[in-house]
């Protein structure tokens, strides 16, 4: 989830501070209202209230702005861009220009003071200047070079938004231990002891050397670069805005569905403005096929036009707020600019509308959660260094590396867990009948391996009632679940990527996806009956049962591997040794079937007991039958090739 550093160190800022101004109060016995000698109160307010404004703000004028930008060049840009490209980037990297360059002047270190007063005065000659400068330019690139002057405006938009970032980023990755650092330095040097140093020191302003700022930004390059978890923040913040169709990360709730249907009631202007009027503006928003290359696999979640108007938006705004020396939330302006823009350029359809909503909502509540968090955790971290001192700082370290252990391992396992899309299916333009073979070949596959580590870890948790065991085979079900729930949320969008009119490898694919649904049916049912009968601590199995249930899995094993071999080598025909190895182990239930009647007929075994041994065998039996017509699908293929 895009989550903000801003609000993060504001708030923990403010809830340390509270906390202890709380204390000295307290023990001093002094009157509550004083709070607000401690604590830069108003500063405080107006810096939330500029963080969570921001949030309106950027996604009004993304919508803004891309609704005029889309009803100027249309979704067919192509033609239009010949007509209003250069003035449009002229425009475009005029204001990149004079928010990054002419405005962040006064905040730099190495302009003098003689320049930046020149380029004040000078301020209006100067957009001008670049206004018929870049229009020329855009002009000529674009009429002599053939050159998209979109990506060019990308290209510098990309770089005034990495600027942006930098300027208040930075600025929250190292004030807090700059700041403290400075502190202790002054603290040092007064010879005052320490209840007694007044915080007066920190209304003034902290210079930070040069090699410090370096170091950062290069710790900042490398993580965003390196980084799995900005790539996942970054993945889903491309998902919800999309201008394509595919399957949705986020569940519909009460307040997405109420939102979109006060949106839909809203949208309808036809009283508001002539009939003929909004037939004109819906034709500028008809969407149009994307032509790519047959080689590229690789379809863009917006077009450039889009991704111009997102740069573009998110840098000013970013850059204006720093100019003014506000700790503005750079998630909360680009990530709500994409969500703007994703609006105004019906992204967000029929279809799609409560699942982008629901992930908005999700990601705003986990920025007021954020903040929540950080005010809370802060103020109680506070108490403690507060009141044990050294102890605390050195408990609180070896506390803050195992979490960033334990969320570099989860995420890391959460990644390799992720959802397993067919082969990226909704990033590709044309399916080719041999990716439908080589892909359901690499699912059934990836399927039959885990089963193997399911029945393998819940009958040595039965066997030996191992709880570990047994949600480890929870835990692989789970991510089974996860995969077939996204792999049919995609059949649709698969289905009608492939090639042609080939209706036998849509229907060979849907084939598979119901066997395989019926597979992992019988699998989640063997796993949750298994999982409460060691939960509820029922009386264990036998030695016998154990036994025939040893045999029942040895002999699935062997049919699971043959079955694996055949499908990965579809042109050989492996039917017989599979019928073969299906009844022996058919045989093997039929007998534990039978030996099970015996033993509840001499009251050798409870109820709990057969009415689980039930399930297992038979259950058994359905995944056998499963695997039976899954190699019969792929016969079928073999023989119409």
């Amino acid at each position: 989830m895009p989550t903000s550093t801003t609000v993060s160190i504001v708030f923990e800022l403010l809830g340390a501070s509270f906390m202890v101004a709380m204390i000295k109060i307290l023990t001093s016995g002094s009157d509550l209202t004083l709070i607000t000698d401690y604590i830069n109160y108003q500063t405080a307010m107006l810096i939330i209230g500029g963080i969570f404004l921001s949030i309106f703000f950027a996604f009004t004028i993304g919508w803004f702005v891309q609704s005029i930008t889309r009803i100027l060049f249309t979704f067919n840009f192509q033609k239009n861009l010949k007509r209003y490209g250069a003035i449009f980037g002229g425009i475009s990297l005029t204001i990149i220009v004079y928010f990054m360059l002419i405005k962040g002047a006064k905040g730099t270190s190495f302009l003098t003071p003689d320049v930046k007063d020149w380029i004040k005065v000078n301020t209006l000659y100067l957009i001008l200047g670049n206004l018929i400068f870049w229009t020329i330019l855009s002009q000529i690139v674009t009429t002599f070079f053939k050159v998209n002057i979109l990506k060019f405006i990308v290209l510098a938009g990309t770089f005034s938004l990495a600027m942006a970032f930098a300027g208040n980023d930075l600025v929250n990755f190292i004030g807090v231990p700059i700041a403290g650092l400075e502190s202790y330095k002054y603290f040092v040097a007064s010879g005052v002891p320490a209840d007694e140093l007044s915080m007066g020191f920190l209304a003034g302003k902290v210079k930070t050397d040069t090699w410090l700022l370096l170091l950062a930004g290069l710790i900042m390059v490398l993580s965003l670069w390196f980084s799995k978890k900005a790539q996942s923040v970054t993945e889903t913040e491309v998902q919800l805005g999309r201008q394509g169709e595919g399957g949705e990360r986020f569940k519909p709730n009460f307040l997405s569905r109420s939102v979109v249907q006060i949106g839909m009631f809203l949208g309808k202007s036809e009283r508001l403005f002539p009939k003929s009027f909004n037939q004109k503006i819906e034709a500028k928003f008809i969407r149009t096929e994307a032509v790519h290359d047959d080689k590229d696999t690789d379809i863009p979640a917006f077009d450039l036009v889009r991704a111009s108007i997102n740069l573009l938006v998110a840098s000013v705004l970013i850059a204006f707020a720093t100019s003014l020396k506000l700790p503005l939330s750079t998630t909360y302006v680009s990530f709500m600019v994409a969500m703007g823009t994703s609006l105004a350029d019906r992204a967000w359809d029929r279809e799609s509308a409560v699942y982008r909503v629901a992930g908005v909502l999700n990601v705003i509540g986990g920025w007021i959660l954020t903040a929540v968090i950080a005010f809370s955790s802060a103020g109680l971290i506070a108490i403690v260094i507060y009141y044990w001192g050294v102890y605390a700082v050195i408990a609180l370290m070896f506390t803050a590396a195992f979490l960033i252990f334990k969320s570099y391992g989860f995420h890391t396992r959460r990644a390799k867990n992720k959802p397993r899309f067919l082969f990226s299916i909704l990033a590709r333009k044309r399916i080719l009948s041999t990716h439908v073979l080589e892909e359901c070949q690499s699912y059934i596959s990836n399927t039959i391996s885990d089963s193997e580590i399911i029945y393998s870890e819940l009958f040595s948790g039965l066997k030996k009632f191992d709880k570990k065991k047994i949600k480890n085979a929870k835990q692989e079900v789970k991510k089974l679940n996860e995969n077939l729930v996204e792999l049919s949320k995609s059949a649709y969008h698969y289905i009608k990527r492939i090639e042609g009119d080939n209706v036998d490898m849509a229907n060979f694919y849907i084939k598979v996806l119901d066997h395989l649904q019926d597979f992992h049916k019988s699998t989640r049912l063997i796993v949750k009956s298994t999982g409460d009968f060691v939960e509820n601590l029922h009386k264990p199995f036998t030695e016998e049962q154990l036994s025939e249930l040893e045999l029942m899995q040895n002999k699935f094993f062997s049919l699971l591997n043959t079955t694996d071999q055949a499908i990965k080598n579809v042109e050989q025909n492996r039917q017989i040794d599979i019928q073969s190895e299906a009844d022996a182990v058919l045989e093997v239930i039929e007998n534990s079937l039978s030996n099970q009647m015996n033993r509840i007929k001499n009251r050798e075994t409870g109820k709990s007991n057969s009415s689980l041994f039930f399930i297992l065998i038979l259950e058994t039996k359905d995944l056998v039958k499963e695997l039976i017509s899954l190699t019969q699908v792929f016969a079928k293929y073999r023989i119409r090739e």
